[in-house]
């Protein structure tokens, strides 16, 4: 008896913890409220958390009436995170800390090859970056590893990659090379963390990178297929005999809904097709107009199969949000049984989605292991 009541304590020190780092500030009465218990245990578990130096007070918190309480929130320096996002041609790195706030960014043109040197350079990225930072390696709880391909998590292996080419590659060896604990996540995976983890239930995320991904995510968390498969959205068909993909078929969505296809319509980067989009560029008016077109036969295609709220990520899901309104014009005239379209949003992030993401698991790992 005496355990559980110790375990109980324990989970709700780690549901307030949590719920501290999910709203950044908040208060005593509020998470009470929130999580269903009494104002006394709320008292005692903040109480030793602020104690313990996780959490701190600051300031007065602003609510909707009432005296004002004192603002709660993740203290700045107990531990951070690194997130990094391996791409064919570059690697993402983000430092994230307990409050989940994104401190640094930076992305290095380093092409991917598998070889023992791309794997000491990535070791050596690593640490540069933190130097950069400033922040002491022995607050570094752990390195998360965003990979485009299918993973297993628990073997620490790259199952395949069409983007890499590469298959069966161990990163269990990476120890010697990554002073930290480490983790692997696929990409689309780890950018659907990031762009869902504050509020989602049943939803799909669709990735329109350099590549088509996405995940699915149901029951509060990604649902992963019983290969590692699930999410790879970019590779269903929606032209019969159509354009070639990397992956070998025709007509795949990769094929037209990637960043890839808008960039090669103004023959530069992203940013300079939508300037010139903005411009009212012919040919990237145009372009997009098709791009649009293509994408909104994917989005009612995912809307028919699960019917669920859709998030339009990755690199163009970045600038997608001024132009939602004529994606769902398009959507409509594809799809005859929802009479709106307010289950589609787009994301929060560009480039630093998956690296961002990637972070999540040790954090909440940090908080599990409360005691």
């Amino acid at each position: 008896m005496k355990e559980e009541k110790r375990e109980l304590r324990r989970n709700n020190k780690i549901r307030i913890a949590k719920f501290i780092s999910q709203k950044g500030i908040t208060s005593k009465t509020e998470i009470a409220s929130a999580l269903a218990l009494s104002m006394p245990t709320t008292l005692q578990n903040v109480k030793e958390l602020v104690e313990s130096g996780l959490v701190i007070e600051s300031g007065k918190y602003e609510s909707t009436g009432g005296r004002k309480a004192k603002a709660l929130s993740i203290a700045d320096n107990v531990g951070f995170t690194v997130g990094m996002d391996i791409t064919a041609h570059h690697i993402m790195l983000v430092l994230v800390n307990l409050k989940k706030e994104l401190l640094f960014q930076e992305r290095l043109r380093i092409p991917f090859s598998d070889t023992f040197s791309f794997y000491e350079q990535m070791g050596a990225v690593l640490q540069a970056f933190i130097d950069k930072t400033g922040v002491v390696r022995e607050k570094i709880i752990g390195v998360g590893i965003s990979l485009p391909g299918i993973v297993n998590k628990e073997e620490k292996r790259l199952l395949l990659s069409h983007v890499l080419n590469v298959q069966n590659i161990s990163f269990k060896n990476f120890q010697t090379i990554i002073p930290f604990p480490y983790e692997l996540e696929n990409d689309a995976n780890s950018a659907a963390c990031a762009e869902l983890m504050e509020d989602a239930n049943n939803t799909i995320y669709l990735s329109l990178s350099d590549t088509v991904g996405g995940a699915i995510y149901l029951h509060n968390q990604v649902y992963p297929g019983e290969n590692f498969k699930s999410g790879e959205f970019g590779h269903m068909i929606i032209k019969k005999n159509g354009r070639p993909c990397y992956c070998g078929k025709k007509g795949c969505a990769d094929a037209y809904c990637s960043a890839k296809v808008l960039q090669k319509a103004c023959s530069g980067s992203l940013e300079t097709f939508f300037q010139k989009l903005k411009e009212q560029n012919s040919t990237c008016l145009q372009a997009w107009d098709k791009y649009l077109e293509n994408l909104a036969i994917v989005v009612t295609n995912l809307r028919m199969a699960f019917d669920c709220n859709i998030v339009l990520g990755g690199y163009v899901g970045g600038y997608l949000e001024e132009f939602l309104s004529d994606l769902n014009k398009k959507i409509i005239n594809y799809n005859n049984f929802d009479l709106d379209t307010s289950y589609l949003k787009t994301g929060k992030y560009k480039l630093e989605a998956s690296a961002y993401g990637v972070t999540m698991k040790f954090i909440e790992h940090y908080f599990d292991t409360l005691s």
